[in-house]
């Protein structure tokens, strides 16, 4: 163990897996996953968000949920649908230290609350 700073203080996994066509339970890939990654990283640059780091993840077993994100060290899941969404979650969590409680993910869950649609 050191006692170094982390080179990141946050690191968010956005889901980019595609099952196949069909799968009962979706795929973060099919509900456009990659474009809100892709969004995110360039969103955090503009936003000037230092020492945070947007990686594709490959499946997080959440796919229903999504497209499902979780940002480490903090543990917190999101299901983020939308543009919007990523802003709340990059100004809120990663700039304003809050989790973004309405798009968050909780451990038992299995369906999203009506908050989260939309």
């Amino acid at each position: 163990m050191t006692d170094e700073t982390p080179f990141f203080s946050a690191h968010v996994f956005v889901c980019t897996n595609q099952r196949p066509a069909g799968h009962p339970r979706g795929s973060c890939a099919d509900k456009g996953s990659e474009k809100l990654r892709d969004y995110m990283k360039a969103r955090a640059k503009e936003l000037g968000i230092a020492g945070a780091r947007i990686n594709s993840a490959g499946c997080l077993d959440r796919c229903e949920l999504g497209t499902t994100i979780v940002v480490y060290p903090d543990g917190v899941w999101y299901s983020c649908r939308s543009r919007a969404d990523v802003d709340e979650i990059l100004t809120t969590h990663l700039v304003g230290g809050r989790p973004v409680e309405r798009l968050m993910l909780t451990n038992d869950q299995r369906e999203l609350r009506p908050e989260q649609v939309g």
